[in-house]
């Protein structure tokens, strides 16, 4: 019976195959058309592969049609990658479109800028040929850098990994050498792993310097090394991952952090940005003799997928300072330290996932888990937690935590700032630690103000003339704001002063 009905199954297909057409084509008559008569493959580094960029290709007759070549002009020798209709390659017979259908062609790239006479390389997509030829060029501009990269072990093959303070970790990375400890801005500097200073050594970079981080990279100092960021107002220094797509223009989580480890001395930033990383700046461990283990002035931290800057019993100072979104918290001084900020912005507008901790936090514990595998919390004092004419913003109704576990000293002190904190369900009515009526701990603050950012979803943290921040600043030393601004008289808070738009 199962061979009848199988026999029977067989004869209908056949019927069925026998009732179809042949499927059958006409010549390309050189009547395509393109997405864009131009595929621009946006900036990127020599020898580092592209993003994939699309073209689609259309046949608008009503008859199905063969195009007997497409091809790249340059050939075989071209620095460029097609992907026709779900085929690699760089040079393809008889490609059919259907009628009043079309197939997609994608493009990648990657050049050695060493061997172009010009770092514009160009190409063209060849479609048939004669009379009935037709082209679509391609463009990409190549970046000569700078590289920095682990050594291979020559047998193993496998990569470097860092010895910190005598101790194996798991991180790709070298030390840097001497030759290596200024970065100027004549070529950007391309990261891949992690490039640390090393002890007793100083790793200077130059105002107008641009240093990408591959991903899984970033930057260290290890014990008793120091980092000196020496942009200016016009030049400023810019830490940021290596796609220079302007699609990852604004994708956090690139590359990995700044890490100040425990140990490290006369750290500064100053007119930096720091952008899409997983944590911007990381500082561990008190300074020494009342020095800071950072200062950061003039500078701006953006779209960091866990923290903005995380500080774990450090010493920081921040003046003109904007920390914006992260997928944590924008500023956060942990296990105590001594964290003293005054003119500086924390706004966190974060929409790429849920979150619910608030802009800035600061509390004086941690908590472990003991060889018994007990969770213990240990505390540490918190000499200061000062900020002074600050914003702190951002999309949540809470935007400003103090933690404090008692055992430890817990000094801190708010003046003249403007704080998101709409407790509107009670969830803080018993942390004595914000009570701003508390004259001793808070003086002059607006709570719940209206900052009246010009851009808060687009990180643009200036402020407008609707703010409640304008001409309520204490005044202070900070004579001039972020963009170079005098603040001498009616100072604003924040790291701004407010702008009028017309």
């Amino acid at each position: 019976m199962k061979y009848i009905q199988t026999v029977l199954i067989l004869a209908i297909i056949v019927i069925i195959s026998s009732c179809r057409k042949d499927f059958s084509t006409v010549a390309s008559s050189g009547k395509l058309e393109f997405s864009k008569d131009t595929v621009f493959l946006d900036t990127i580094f020599t020898n580092i592969g592209s993003a994939t960029y699309n073209l689609k290709v259309y046949n608008r007759s009503n008859n199905p049609i063969s195009i007997p070549e497409i091809r790249l002009e340059n050939g075989i020798t071209s620095n460029y990658r097609l992907n026709v209709d779900g085929i690699p390659g760089k040079i393809f017979q008889d490609i059919e479109i259907l009628a009043n259908d079309s197939i997609f062609v994608f493009v990648e790239t990657t050049v050695d800028v060493s061997s172009l006479p010009d770092p514009l390389y160009t190409d063209k997509i060849l479609f048939d040929s004669g009379d009935n030829q037709q082209d679509v060029d391609l463009v990409t501009l190549v970046q000569d850098a700078t590289f920095i990269f682990p050594e291979r072990d020559p047998i193993t093959l496998e990569i470097d990994k860092l010895t910190l303070n005598g101790q194996s970790t798991t991180l790709q990375g070298r030390y840097l050498e001497d030759s290596e400890l200024t970065f100027t801005n004549e070529k950007p500097y391309v990261i891949y792993g992690y490039a640390a200073v090393p002890p007793n050594k100083t790793l200077t970079i130059e105002a107008g310097a641009r240093i990408h981080f591959h991903n899984n990279s970033g930057l260290i100092v290890d014990e008793l090394g120091t980092l000196k960021v020496n942009g200016t107002l016009n030049e400023k220094v810019t830490f940021e991952g290596d796609r220079l797509e302007p699609f990852f223009d604004k994708v956090p989580g690139q590359w990995g952090t700044i890490w100040m480890r425990a140990g490290s001395k006369d750290n500064e930033l100053n007119h930096t940005i720091i952008k899409n990383g997983i944590i911007g700046v990381l500082v561990d461990s008190l300074g020494t003799a009342g020095v800071p283990t950072l200062k950061i002035e003039n500078s701006e931290v953006y779209n960091q997928s866990s923290f903005g800057i995380l500080g774990r019993e450090a010493e920081i100072v921040g003046n003109n300072v904007v920390v914006g979104d992260a997928g944590q918290v924008s500023f956060a001084g942990t296990v105590g330290g001594s964290y003293n900020f005054t003119h500086s912005t924390f706004a966190n507008y974060w929409n790429n996932s849920l979150r619910s901790l608030p802009a800035v936090l600061i509390n004086n514990f941690f908590v472990f888990e003991n060889s018994q595998g007990q969770e213990v919390t240990d505390t540490r004092d918190l000499s200061a937690a000062n900020f002074t004419n600050c914003i702190i913003n951002g999309g949540n109704n809470v935007e400003f935590v103090l933690d404090k576990v008692d055992g430890g000293v817990f000094n801190y002190f708010i003046e003249n700032c403007l704080i998101q904190f709409d407790d509107f369900n009670n969830s803080f009515a018993n942390n004595a630690e914000l009570n701003f009526n508390d004259t001793s701990h808070y003086l002059n603050n607006i709570i719940n103000g209206n900052p009246d950012f010009i851009g808060r979803f687009d990180e643009d943290f200036r402020i407008g003339d609707q703010s409640d921040a304008i001409n309520k600043a204490k005044a202070t030393s900070l004579s001039i704001d972020l963009l170079g601004i005098n603040r001498t008289t009616s100072p604003d808070i924040g790291a701004y002063q407010h702008i009028i738009i017309e």
